[in-house]
């Protein structure tokens, strides 16, 4: 369940909120009854499970999306001639 932050544009109070993706927005500040407003955040990380769990598995350093003969791959300097190379 993801948490919202609001603030009040009355008085400047902030809170979070856990609440459903399909609640609706929290209106009123419980400190002053202003109107709030539901900020954006910056959201959260990746969690990587399982057995290619490392960001570097990800991040195409394999070369199997990228082989091809315009582009090197695999650590090689220069393109290879059949894509997926064999190195």
């Amino acid at each position: 369940m993801p948490t919202y932050e609001y603030e009040c544009a009355k008085c400047g109070h902030h809170l979070e909120k856990f609440q459903q993706m399909t609640d609706k927005p929290l209106r009123k500040c419980p400190e002053c009854g202003g109107e709030l407003k539901r900020l954006i955040g910056a959201g959260a990380g990746i969690i990587l499970k399982g057995s290619r769990s490392h960001t570097t598995d990800y991040d195409g350093s394999s070369g199997a999306s990228r082989c091809g003969t315009s582009s090197p791959c695999c650590g090689r300097e220069t393109p290879c001639d059949t894509p997926p190379c064999g190195n």
